[in-house]
Formats: C-alpha cells, structure tokens, sequence
C-alpha cells in the first residue's frame, strides 16, 4: 500500500486562478477537436458531393481557420496554466516512496 490510511500524499499548490485557466484549456481544446472534426466533414462533403453554391465555397474553409486558431489559443492558455502551478517539493515525499521505484 502506498499510503498509510489518513495520510495524504503531497500534492503541488496552484493559483488560485488556475480554475479558471483549466476550464479554458479544457473549453479551448474541445473546440479544436470539434473544428478539426467539422474541417474533416466539409472537405469530405466537398470532395465528394462537390457542391456549386457560393456560399459553400466560403463556408468549407471555416473550420479549417478555427481549428488553427484553437489550437494557438489552447497552446498560449496551457503554457499559462502550467507557469501557474508551483513546482512540487520532492522532498515531503517518505522515504519508502523514493524506494519504490
């Protein structure tokens, strides 16, 4: 067993805005997927089905700008939730914890 029972292990300590840049990482990331997802089905769609209207000529590319605006925006948002983590102290760790490896 790796703890004793009403012992907890260390954990790091956060800021307490990192709530709040959590959920955003996690909001922004869903919406990369889901724009990637959508890109896929339109170029799919337009290969395919190659449709004549105007407006789908604007319309297809869409997802495509979006999935690399997330992806921007989730990587600028994750590298902020990661500088507003402290850094653990590997020293509160017991000694039978380091010997386990």
């Amino acid at each position: 067993m790796l703890s004793e029972p009403g012992r907890t292990l260390p954990s790091c300590r956060t800021h307490p805005a990192s709530g709040r840049l959590a959920r955003g990482v996690r909001y922004t990331g869903r919406l990369a997927c889901w724009s990637l997802a959508t890109g896929m089905a339109t170029a799919a769609t337009d290969l395919v089905l190659e449709p004549h209207t105007p407006w789908w000529t604007a319309l297809w590319p869409a997802p495509w700008y979006l999935t690399g605006l997330s992806i921007a925006l989730w990587a600028v948002l994750r590298a902020r939730e990661k500088a507003a983590q402290q850094p653990c102290d590997h020293d509160d760790f017991p000694g039978h914890l380091e010997k386990a490896a």
